[in-house]
């Protein structure tokens, strides 16, 4: 039996976010107001360089993304005692430091031969932000190439007051997936996301509201199975360095063949979440091109397979396009689908939010019920 509830979500990322319901079978959760692209249009001109398919040098003296026990031998390199690495992750990590200048409590010495031997923290400075009407933050961040990236900031206050706030971040400058109704893949693709570019995200969203980002979740511009090493390196720091808890970590994907596998390897536990959007193979290889490579079955193996490594129940989402794969008799096969690869799935549906240049429209109220 198929469980039905609505949970209000905010309007945020460039892939449809929804972790706050956490039931323990099979349910469907109905998105009042989650979008299936995002876009943020700044009043000024951008100035962005040219696409590239190619990844950027990873510029290794970033301190940003490094451990506390890096940072420790990083200070006994250059003279000083370790003691002084404990204080520089407290600077970048706690008091999120944007420039080694900043480093009031480190010897200037030490601060100039960092500067000297081009060692950096690795912070963008925001280009362009957005404040909806229910306190949801859009940011535009400019990277040291003069491209920009998507992240997002989404509180949400529980009935004692406190706060739940959660960053939507990219993995990379643009997606090359081009899912049909995404507006980040009309955009095109231009790279890959460092770690340190991805991490910066959440510390920006924690900046801009001087509170804890409890949840984070891959579901901004990109697929994060496509830079799969950067995102688990981002992962691991978000997690020990940042200090939020992996079952407070979302891992979004379209479906890359074999990166499941590789993810569930890691035993991580953060929820993987799988953009569905259709019942069957054929109606999916329309929503989604990239399907043709990586059969529905396919993932549904690599899905169950994630669970028995992993203990970790993954969710489907599945963007709701009026007249294409909205129907009861596509909710009963999606329903078959699911009960025939195992139990414990979670399934999120978000009626889509038309963007411009696409044919999609979003179902009505009485097609998502």
């Amino acid at each position: 039996m198929i469980t039905t509830k609505m949970s209000i979500l905010q309007n945020v990322c460039s892939v449809p976010l929804a972790r706050s319901m956490r039931p323990r079978f099979f349910t469907v959760s109905a998105s009042a107001s989650a979008s299936a692209s995002t876009t943020i249009t700044p009043s000024r001109n951008l100035t962005v360089s040219p696409p590239s398919s190619r990844a950027p040098h990873i510029d290794s003296r970033v301190l940003l993304g490094m451990s506390e026990q890096e940072l420790q031998q990083l200070a006994v390199d250059f003279g000083q005692q370790s003691y002084r690495g404990k204080q520089v992750h407290h600077l970048i990590y706690k008091r999120k430091a944007k420039e080694i200048q900043d480093f009031s409590h480190l010897p200037q010495a030490f601060r100039n031969d960092l500067m000297e031997a081009g060692w950096r923290i690795g912070r963008s400075p925001i280009y362009h932000s957005v404040t909806a009407a229910d306190g949801t933050v859009k940011l535009l961040i400019k990277l040291e190439d003069n491209r920009l990236i998507e992240t997002v900031g989404i509180p949400v206050k529980d009935e004692k007051g406190s706060m739940r706030l959660t960053a939507c971040v990219s993995s990379q400058v643009g997606c090359p997936l081009r899912c049909s109704f995404c507006a980040t893949g009309k955009g095109g693709y231009s790279r890959n996301l460092q770690r340190h570019e991805i991490i910066e995200q959440v510390l920006a969203i924690e900046d801009i509201f001087k509170h804890r980002v409890t949840n984070v979740v891959f579901m901004g511009m990109g697929e994060p199975m496509l830079n799969l090493k950067s995102v688990l390196d981002a992962h691991r720091c978000l997690n020990k360095d940042v200090q939020i808890g992996q079952r407070m970590i979302t891992i979004s994907t379209v479906g890359v063949p074999n990166t499941i596998k590789k993810l569930a390897s890691h035993k991580l536990q953060s929820t993987l979440a799988v953009s569905l959007h259709a019942p069957n193979q054929k109606l999916r290889e329309m929503i989604v091109p990239s399907a043709k490579s990586y059969p529905l079955d396919a993932i549904m193996k690599d899905c169950r397979d994630y669970f028995a490594e992993t203990s970790r129940r993954v969710s489907f989402e599945y963007a709701l396009l009026a007249g294409v794969n909205d129907s009861v008799e596509q909710a009963a096969e999606l329903a078959e689908l699911l009960h025939e690869w195992g139990r414990g799935y979670h399934v999120n549906l978000i009626p889509f939010n038309p963007i411009e240049g696409s044919d999609y429209r979003r179902p009505y109220k009485k097609a998502v019920g």
